[in-house]
């Protein structure tokens, strides 16, 4: 059904759209300041929103009255209308973010420019989002699975959806995990066990790729790097006070999470056990997540607060127009090891086997997931 391909094609765009406004947005916050709803990153996640129900919303209508009985019967039925379940998932997210605009510009002249960034017209927005992220990654993963010809295609399209809801993720997670003054502590590890490998997990067996959590992983790191150094190049100033910082340019987010070689991992992992029992492999992904986490992140973070790392390549030492100067900026925020603890090596071995555990756990709801994902085709 090219109909269905050409839709999917286009959650697939506007879905990236919200990405880069969303990034766009929080640089914006940092850089500029609290300001009105009509800005510019607000304009490209709105009409991305748009063009997601616009198509979304056609399809079903042409799904419903003008599909054949063979179309129809690949449909999802839903009050009476016929469409992909995607579509549906990525309509309902329109909705949210279309209907968080208004709410969001009322709550502005309502308590001001922003008071609070986690708000209810947020919330809603976030929502939102996350259901046309969903809905893309599910019409891509349909057409992976249904199509004969051109797997590789869509396959190549359904790791691209996954890796921009591994970046929605990471952007939800930023205050535990964004800077990297937050990689040796126990809160990182422990959320990044929570968060990550339950997509990672999916993505390793619903994928057609040989190597698709890698992809997936490749795919979000290129993308999160790829949008701080074009944004770090764009002129900004900021015009609320108080101006601590002065800046001239966009702030970019920092150096993404390291997620590309425990996401190897896991497909080494699901390639040479995945056959087996699902809860002997996500024990064996909990643990490896970790370790790999573990191995990659501590001395990734030294470097990044290093005078090394202090550059538009490795974006470190970029800070918000609010915050002052101070030796805080090239420190560790938290340790693995709580400061109250007599034995630090057993408080980290505590922590990171916390972590493990919390990995596990994802990883097997990422495999069970994975598992109803590799039979979608509607």
């Amino acid at each position: 059904m090219r109909s269905v391909a050409r839709t999917s094609i286009a959650v697939l765009i506007a879905s990236a759209l919200i990405v880069i406004g969303l990034i766009w947005d929080i640089s914006w916050h940092r850089s500029v300041g609290r300001d009105t709803f009509w800005t510019a990153p607000h304009l490209v996640e709105y009409v991305a929103a748009l063009i997601v129900g616009t198509t979304c919303g056609w399809l079903i209508l042409r799904s419903t009255f003008r599909g054949t009985d063979e179309e129809r019967g690949q449909m999802v039925r839903f009050w009476g209308f016929r469409g992909p379940l995607g579509a549906w998932a990525a309509v309902w997210g329109s909705l949210a973010m279309l209907v968080s605009a208004p709410f969001d510009d009322w709550w502005h002249n309502a308590y001001g420019l922003d008071v609070r960034i986690v708000s209810p017209p947020h919330i809603l927005l976030g929502i939102g989002m996350m259901g046309i992220a969903v809905g893309a990654m599910l019409m891509t993963l349909a057409e992976q699975n249904r199509s004969a010809r051109n797997v590789k295609r869509f396959a190549i399209f359904f790791a691209i959806s996954t890796a921009i809801l591994l970046l929605l993720r990471a952007t939800m997670t930023f205050e535990y995990t964004g800077f990297p003054n937050l990689w040796r502590g126990r809160p990182f590890y422990l959320i990044s066990a929570a968060v990550f490998p339950v997509l990672l997990a999916s993505v390793a067996r619903a994928g057609r790729l040989r190597w698709p959590a890698t992809a997936t992983a490749g795919l979000f790191m290129l993308a999160s790097l790829t949008l701080s150094w074009v944004l770090q190049q764009v002129p900004a100033t900021p015009r609320l006070a108080p101006i601590n910082n002065p800046i001239t340019h966009f702030v970019a987010a920092p150096f993404p999470v390291a997620l590309i070689v425990p996401a190897l991992l896991f497909d080494f992992l699901y390639q040479r056990f995945g056959s087996g029992r699902d809860w002997r492999l996500a024990l064996l992904l909990g643990a490896g997540f970790v370790l790999a986490f573990l191995a990659v992140s501590w001395p990734l973070s030294g470097f990044l607060l290093s005078p090394a790392a202090r550059n538009g390549v490795f974006l470190a030492d970029q800070w918000d127009y609010i915050a002052g100067p101070g030796a805080y900026r090239h420190e560790f925020w938290e340790r693995l090891s709580s400061a109250r603890a007599q034995f630090p090596p057993a408080s980290i071995a505590k922590s990171l086997l916390l972590a493990a555990l919390l990995g596990a756990a994802s990883s097997r709801i990422g495999l069970a997931l994975g598992g109803w994902m590799r039979k979608v085709q509607r």
